[in-house]
């Protein structure tokens, strides 16, 4: 896949079932109770989703890496890897009376596309949600954390930082940023000409 893909949220977990609600609930509270309304709602139904398919399908307490991260700044991806390569997800037509077999088909509905990577220690199931706003906002947040740690940083080596300082550092962050961005712009028409 050639997309850049910024991981956010990261876990290592046993796929049981008592995992799911809990795995749910710390995706939720990364993102914030209502931080990025319905995409964060999604992004918790698709995760519950795909580890559900390792209990089910590849087995109970089969070791998982979940992923929730940006991918090209314009959607957040989901990714679900477990160890057994031969175990496929497959899309059903499940009827009314069926009591399973929608999963993916709600990860369709829900996602812009979904997939499947395999590689030869395993697979990961991923699906791609559009989120109006929020890998700005997620950005944003990576921002926000790196400015933390280096405020523990300069307090750890010099004290605490007062007000005056935080808001001169940020204000420089930003036009770090601003630089840089102009700079991409530049190339980006240079290798258009």
């Amino acid at each position: 896949m050639n997309a850049t893909t910024t991981a956010d949220f990261g876990a290592e977990l046993l796929a049981v079932p008592k995992a799911v609600p809990e795995l749910r609930r710390a995706v939720r509270e990364w993102f914030g109770e209502d931080a990025y309304g319905r995409v964060g709602g999604d992004v918790q139904l698709c995760v519950t989703e795909l580890v559900g398919n390792v209990v089910r399908h590849v087995g109970e307490g089969t070791p998982v890496s979940v992923r929730v991260g940006c991918v090209d700044g314009a959607r957040i991806r989901v990714a679900v890897g477990d160890p057994d390569p031969r175990a496929l997800p497959v899309l059903l037509s499940a009827t009314g009376a069926d009591e399973s077999g929608r999963g993916l088909a709600l990860l369709g509905a829900l996602a812009v596309r979904w997939g499947v990577e395999v590689e030869a220690g395993g697979k990961t199931v991923w699906c791609e949600l559009e989120g109006a706003g929020v890998p700005r906002a997620m950005e944003r947040r990576r921002e926000q954390e790196r400015l933390g740690e280096l405020v523990a940083w300069m307090e750890e080596k010099g004290g605490p930082v007062t007000e005056e300082e935080m808001a001169a550092a940020e204000a420089e962050w930003r036009e770090v940023g601003r630089i840089f961005a102009e700079r991409e712009r530049e190339r980006d028409v240079r290798g258009r000409a």
